[in-house]
């Protein structure tokens, strides 16, 4: 099990090493599909009650800022 996370983990970080900046692009593609589908949806939709893009947008953007500063 953990040698399966280790080498899940370096093939991560090999892959967004150069690609610094993915992640927080992907999380901002998630805010404005959140915002896409506020406007879209109706008021009473699941997924514009909760803004769950949004909330994921955020958490991958911001794990993504801490992620290129670290690598």
């Amino acid at each position: 099990m953990i040698k399966w996370l280790s080498k899940l983990l370096d093939v991560a970080s090999d892959f967004f090493a150069h690609r610094k900046g993915l992640l927080p692009l992907v999380g901002i593609g998630l805010v404005l599909l959140n915002l896409v589908l506020v406007i879209a949806l109706p008021p009473a939709s699941f997924l514009v009650v909760s803004n769950l893009f949004m909330h994921l947008g955020i958490v991958i953007g911001l794990f993504g800022l801490m992620l290129a500063w670290a690598l």
